[in-house]
């Protein structure tokens, strides 16, 4: 077992899981058809302790993008070894979409909603605000890898590290996901939004690209402040990177603030992420 395929299967997982009480969750005639946000929020965080579980020991279980380059940005992954890490990420998202898809096969037709099924797939904001969404995105996923770090090094949680990391996604999520549906992950939104396009879903509609960039840029730039925040003020250690990525928030946020101020494509996507 490779890296790569650690994060692969790792990703695939937690896709097949998480999406999964998404589809759970929005799609008609389902089961467990509409019970709600604290139920997604908790399958979500089951989904990132089972596949962290699995992968840990060969790829350390990043299973995010966002997670892979905060690392990479705080010395603790190669720069050399990102590509092979997101890779792995976004196909393993990919194939676990795709699963869903099958899993869920008769359900796509009786649901109406193409809000719904996208939301299966992909995050999207309750309130579309270019601006707001990003910050919104910034800060889940600023404190999802503080979180992570933390956590890490701490004694007590040897051995439950994934299990504590599932509960801190379910935090952020009932916390801070009710405004963007918390994708944290940029794999988690693209991976499965490439499917949504790709996959004869019918009657799906749009799959709410001009949204897409935000649930990428957002977790990029929060995920990396995480990681050399935590370094400076935890560890003592302030990278000049940490200036460099304050500097680039600033002006996504500033070229933000000037795109808000143009119509949106407006697709509702009623749940969430991870």
């Amino acid at each position: 077992m490779t890296a790569f395929w650690g994060e692969l299967i790792g990703t695939a997982i937690l896709i097949t899981l998480g999406a999964g009480v998404c589809a759970g969750v929005n799609l008609k005639k389902t089961l467990s058809n509409g019970s709600g946000w604290i139920v997604i929020t908790f399958g979500w965080g089951f989904a990132v302790a089972v596949a962290a579980y699995s992968v840990g020991k060969f790829s350390g279980a990043h299973l995010n993008p966002a997670l892979t380059v905060a690392l990479a940005f705080t010395g603790d992954l190669p720069w050399k070894e990102v590509p092979t890490y997101i890779f792995g990420q976004v196909i393993g998202a990919i194939i676990g979409a795709t699963i869903i898809y099958f899993q869920y096969l008769p359900h796509w037709k009786v649901t109406e909603d193409q809000g719904a099924k996208l939301g299966t797939f992909a995050t999207g904001p309750a309130i579309p605000h270019t601006f707001a969404n990003l910050i919104s995105e910034i800060i889940g996923t600023f404190i999802l890898v503080l979180g992570i770090l933390a956590i890490g090094a701490n004694k007590f949680a040897d051995g439950l590290n994934p299990l504590v990391v599932g509960f801190l996604i379910v935090s952020i999520g009932l916390s801070l996901g009710g405004t963007t549906g918390y994708a944290i992950n940029p794999a988690r939104d693209f991976g499965p939004r490439l499917a949504h396009a790709l996959l004869p879903i019918p009657g799906k509609g749009s799959s709410n690209w001009g949204y897409s960039w935000i649930p990428i840029v957002g977790p990029i730039l929060g995920g990396s402040l995480g990681g050399l925040f935590y370094k400076a003020a935890f560890l003592g250690k302030t990278e000049m990177s940490l200036w460099f990525i304050i500097g680039a928030i600033v002006v996504v946020l500033a070229i933000a603030s000037v795109m808000g101020k143009k119509p949106q494509e407006t697709v509702r996507v009623e749940k969430v992420s991870a």
